[in-house]
Order: C-alpha cells, then sequence, then structure tokens
C-alpha cells in the first residue's frame, strides 16, 4: 500500500501543472496502469514461475486466503495438473473458508483444517505455498496472524516453503517482532463463536481490568524460515529485498 501511494503522490506532483480535467484522465490513467503491470502482469509471471514447481501429485499447504495463491493453484488445475490442497485456517478471521469455496468450485481437491492440527497435516504435505502483505528490508515477512507458525512446523518437518510476493509489496520497513508495531482488530471476535447456542466463556470477563484481549492481524516470520520468495523478476532469497528496492527507485 506504501509503493502504490507514493507512485500515486508521484503522480499527482507531475501533473500539478496539467489542467484539472486533464490531471485527472493522466491521474486515473497512472493507477490503471500501475494495477495493470504491478499487480495483474505480476500475479501472472509469479504464477508462471510457481507452476513449473508444481507437479502432478503434489500436495500444497496453504495459511488463510492469498487471491494470487488462489490464481497460482486455479492456473494449475488449469493447464491439467492433477494434486491436492490443503487448507489450514485460523480464528477469528476464518478467510481459509473462502479459498476452500473457491477452488472447491474449480474442481480442485481441497482438505480444511484449523492452524491447531497444523503439525498433524503438515507431514503431508510437499510443498507450502504462503502470500504476503510485505517483505520488509531485513528479510522479515508480514502476512496474517498464524503465517509464522505455519512456516515454523513446516521447517520441523524439512519442508520447502514459497512465498509469493510481487514486488509492490517490498517494504523498507525493519521489524523482528509482531509488538513493537501491529495493527490490532475487534477484540470480540476472538470472543465469538460459530454457532448461537454457543458462547465464549471470556465473554463475562470481558471487563475483568485484569484481562486483556489483544487481537493481533499480523506477524512476521524470520527470513531462516523461509526458502525462497517467489517475484515476477525470478525466484529470490528474502535478503534480496533492498537490491530489489533500489533498482526499482532507480528507474523509476
Amino acid at each position: 500500500m506504501t509503493n502504490a501511494l507514493r507512485h500515486f503522490k508521484n503522480g499527482l506532483h507531475q501533473a500539478e501543472s496539467l489542467e484539472d480535467s486533464i490531471k485527472k484522465e493522466t491521474l486515473l490513467g497512472n493507477i490503471d496502469t500501475y494495477v495493470a503491470d504491478d499487480i495483474d502482469k505480476a500475479g501472472e509471471a509469479i504464477s508462471l514461475t510457481v507452476n513449473k514447481k508444481i507437479n502432478t501429485g503434489d500436495v500444497i499447504l496453504t495459511y488463510g486466503c492469498s487471491s494470487l495463491i488462489t490464481r497460482i493453484l486455479k492456473d494449475a488445475h488449469e493447464a491439467g495438473k492433477q494434486f491436492q490442497v490443503i487448507i489450514v485456517d485460523g480464528r477469528p478471521f476464518l478467510e481459509g473458508r473462502q479459498m476452500l469455496k473457491r477452488l472447491v468450485q474449480i474442481g480442485i481437491n481441497c482438505s480444511y483444517v484449523q492452524i491447531n492440527a497444523i503439525s498433524y497435516v503438515m507431514s503431508l504435505a510437499t510443498t507450502v505455498l504462503l502470500g504476503a502483505h510485505a517483505l520488509l528490508t531485513n528479510g522479515y515477512v508480514k502476512s496474517r496472524i498464524g503465517t509464522a507458525q505455519v512456516a515454523l512446523v513446516a521447517q520441523a518437518h524439512n519442508k520447502p516453503v514459497l512465498v509469493c510476493c510481487e514486488t509492490y509489496k517490498f517494504s523498507e520497513q525493519v521489524l523482528t517482532d509482531s509488538f513493537v508495531y501491529n495493527e490490532l482488530g475487534d477484540s470480540d471476535a476472538l470472543l465469538s463463536m460459530d454457532t448461537l447456542e454457543e458462547s465464549s466463556p471470556l465473554i463475562s470477563s470481558r471487563a475483568d481490568a485484569n484481562l486483556q484481549i489483544l487481537n493481533l492481524l499480523y506477524d512476521v516470520t524470520p527470513p531462516d524460515l523461509i526458502t525462497a520468495v517467489v517475484t515476477e523478476f525470478a525466484i529470490l532469497p528474502c535478503s534480496s529485498a533492498p537490491v530489489v528496492l533500489r533498482i526499482k527507485s532507480e528507474f523509476k
């Protein structure tokens, strides 16, 4: 989001001297070009790269719901490859249900588990594919809370972990944990249950001064837990983020 906003501000600065009507058309054109080149075409390139790594009979494990991972798996299925997908999900977002619905609708064989069962299903996987919200300068991957746990269990089972991330998500930010800087979700979401008949035992203690309900939205995964990052340029190590940012800035 930061890089997209920076791109928009640069376009706005360059169009300052133009008339309002022309300025509007110019900015809309810049936005359309950015979406087409940095997001759509980047996703297409990443999908082509990852599909070369997917073989018939593979069992791919993923976490949550990434639009890019969904596209990759859909493209692989349309290419005629036969594989299975294990979707790992976690409360309170349960975003994996969206991916499960999309993949099942197109005929992909899927399994669905909660993250507390990750150690049981990881042994079945051949590859772990993860999405990302950002790749930080220090090589850490910022993504949906729970991603680091999935990567940690994958390493314990000697499974390759590929993070699929467009370079517009590369960030100059540096984080080493999830507490110095993070986003907080609605604390009540952690107390809600899937069924109306069942309520969380913590609801009655919500006003207790000794209870702090912390609904973190993201975590950071250290680079030693990640095999490689798949970008639209190439398959790169996590440490490549500063180099990619420098090269992209030189060509802007």
